[in-house]
């Protein structure tokens, strides 16, 4: 357990630019060559790295499941999140709503009520909008803690939805009739989805079933509901 454990922080430690010699991996964890390229090998056929050749390549995408396989194990926030740049929550984010039909936008910035906003990511599926807040937690945090932070983004959300038109803004879902603005906080912790207010805290491999089962499970999740009126088509 303790040397799987070891390989898999080495790998997310130097996968960081996409990709690294195996030979480096072998000597950062100074593990037997051939008790590597058998870890190695497993993680290839489990998807979680690609090999070729003598370089091992990991994207987004991989390294995510390297996070979460050495959480499984007993691996410590801290040291998993260390690795990891927030980017790369966005970047799975984007990629698993664009998979569905979503139009992506990142970063989006408004003004509401006076106050500047900001939500990480924004996909938009006639009719449901869903504003993803990426959290890179180095710690787990209390039930208080992620209502607050589920609280916050359900504001967020809100005052999106209020804010719209936003003529600096791309978003597509301007120029629906209706729109339903849903609320996510998209998380490394493991496990299921949980919901604090209803509003939905998702680990990021579960992100996918998430988003491919809203449309059927939207009325049990927290959202805001905004008719555009003769913005409509």
């Amino acid at each position: 357990m303790e040397i799987e454990l070891n390989l898999l922080i080495a790998l997310l430690k130097m996968t960081r630019g996409g990709s690294v010699f195996i030979g480096d991996v072998k000597r950062d964890v100074r593990i037997a060559s051939d008790i590597v390229m058998d870890m190695l090998k497993k993680l290839h056929v489990e998807g979680a790295i690609y090999l070729d050749d003598d370089v091992v390549q990991a994207d987004t995408t991989m390294r995510m499941q390297l996070a979460i396989k050495a959480l499984s194990i007993g691996a410590d926030f801290e040291s998993v999140s260390r690795f990891l740049q927030w980017q790369e929550f966005e970047e799975i984010a984007g990629i698993v709503l664009d998979r569905y039909g979503y139009v992506v936008q990142k970063n989006v910035r408004f003004k509401h009520a006076m106050k500047r906003m900001e939500i990480d990511v924004v996909g938009c599926r006639d009719p449901i909008v869903v504003c993803v807040d990426c959290k890179h937690w180095q710690r787990t945090l209390s039930p208080s803690s992620l209502m607050r932070i589920g609280e916050a983004q359900a504001e967020r959300t809100e005052a999106l939805a209020e804010s719209l038109p936003i003529v600096s803004s791309n978003l597509v879902c301007q120029k629906w009739r209706k729109g339903r603005f849903v609320p996510v906080i998209l998380s490394l912790f493991p496990g299921n989805p949980r919901f604090r207010d209803n509003v939905p805290v998702v680990p990021v491999l579960k992100f996918q079933d998430f988003v491919n089962q809203l449309s059927v499970n939207i009325t049990s999740v927290f959202h805001v509901e905004r008719t555009f009126g003769h913005l409509g088509h």
